[in-house]
């Protein structure tokens, strides 16, 4: 029996270009729960950096809370991230979306000089020094390049996402649909999702492996 159960969420919002990715965000949900897992959610409560209608792509005069937002797709059932203790949980779990860039980091707007949010740091720095697992789909392993440095990860293909991993200090490698890297001295896990032209199902297929992989740890 595997011991890796209890999974502790982080959204960054809801809706792809400025909080969580709502397909790797669902499904991610899904596939622990599938695979026998159980699993609590988590956001930072801060203003989100900007609100863009998703039907245009335009920046709309409007503000909103990343905690608050990252609520409907938790349907209420919800914890501020700065409650988070990585003593109730067997492994940590980040989808992606333009949220995890904008909102959980800067790396949107600053690249490798990037900050990330307190919070979020904390989070990744407690599970490492337990010695659990950690995943990380679509762009949310720039995150990981920055506080971790060291670490070996993919966002997919994207050139300039890789060089920029890999000047934060992180080793990149290219994947496919599905594909997970996983680093052994971090116990990192990441896949691309969307960061490659990819369906639904194979964002389904990208969340089913990596949840595999972080349980088979």
């Amino acid at each position: 029996m595997e011991n890796i159960k209890k999974f502790a969420v982080v959204l960054s919002g809801s809706g792809v270009f400025d909080g969580a990715e709502i397909h790797e965000a669902t499904l991610s949900l899904y596939a622990i729960m599938k695979q026998g897992g159980t699993y609590e959610i988590f956001a930072p409560d801060i203003p989100q950096h900007h609100v863009i209608n998703h039907i245009t792509g335009e920046e709309m005069n409007e503000k909103r809370n990343v905690l608050i937002e990252s609520a409907r797709i938790a349907r209420g059932k919800i914890r501020p991230l700065s409650e988070f203790n990585i003593d109730e949980f067997d492994a940590l779990l980040y989808p992606g979306g333009f949220g995890a860039a904008k909102n959980l980091s800067s790396f949107a707007f600053d690249g490798v000089d990037c900050n990330v949010d307190e919070d979020v740091r904390r989070s990744v720095e407690q599970t490492v020094k337990a010695g659990k697992p950690i995943g990380a789909l679509c762009i949310s392993p720039v995150i990981m390049a920055k506080v971790l440095g060291g670490a070996e990860l993919t966002i997919g293909e994207d050139k300039d996402t890789a060089e920029a991993v890999e000047a934060m200090g992180a080793r990149h490698m290219e994947t496919g649909h599905g594909e997970v890297i996983v680093d052994t001295k971090y116990k990192l896990f990441t896949t691309p999702c969307y960061m490659l032209d990819a369906n639904i199902v194979q964002i389904a297929d990208g969340a089913a492996n990596i949840v595999k992989s972080m349980m088979g740890l």
